[in-house]
């Protein structure tokens, strides 16, 4: 596997399936599980639902293809951290399981880009639109307020504000909600 290589991260285990992958998580105690969303014996929901149950310091983060995003969701749902296509590069691949393992989101952006293009008639004001598009990104409220200029503050609000206009408790349910709401096709600023 390529991310062998990677200095930063150390592959502590490998699993055909689901089930083994879980069985195999109370020796090899990993921060972050990549796991493949189609996995044989135990999917990756499955395997997701169990892995948030039974070993929550493990995030989970997602291997899927494009047409699979009802998949996605599902994982999601389960307590995924974010998914990625399987067309990542190695570097992309890379960053995602910093960014998660250090508590991050990462959604891809082929999926969420649709986020920020949605028409003002989604409800929302247009810092709460910018901020839910770099929230969908997995970015932090730091990152967010640098790049809107915003305050600390605005930014914890605007997202405490988007998490109960879309009724869900976390980043990641948010993340998750708004890749719902994509709508192929559209166009930028309607």
């Amino acid at each position: 596997m390529l991310l062998e290589l990677e200095p930063d991260i150390e592959v502590v285990g490998e699993a055909e399936d689901g089930r083994r992958a879980l069985a195999a998580m109370p020796e090899s105690s990993p921060d972050v599980v990549l796991v493949d969303a189609r996995m044989p014996v135990l999917d990756g929901i499955g395997f997701t639902e169990r892995c948030a149950r039974d070993h929550p310091e493990a995030r989970v983060l997602a291997l899927t293809t494009f047409d699979d995003t009802e998949l996605v969701r599902a994982m999601l749902d389960a307590g995924a951290a974010g998914f990625l296509l399987k067309d990542v590069s190695t570097s992309g691949l890379r960053e995602a399981i910093l960014q998660v393992m250090r508590g991050g989101t990462v959604v891809d952006p082929r999926v969420v880009r649709t986020v920020i293009d949605r028409p003002a008639g989604d409800g929302l004001t247009p810092t709460e639109r910018a901020v839910a598009g770099l929230v969908a990104e997995g970015c932090s409220n730091r990152v967010i307020a640098e790049r809107l200029h915003l305050a600390h503050g605005t930014v914890k609000n605007t997202v405490s504000a988007l998490l109960r206009k879309f009724g869900v408790r976390d980043r990641t349910a948010l993340a998750l909600h708004l890749a719902r709401e994509q709508r192929p096709g559209e166009k930028r600023g309607g």
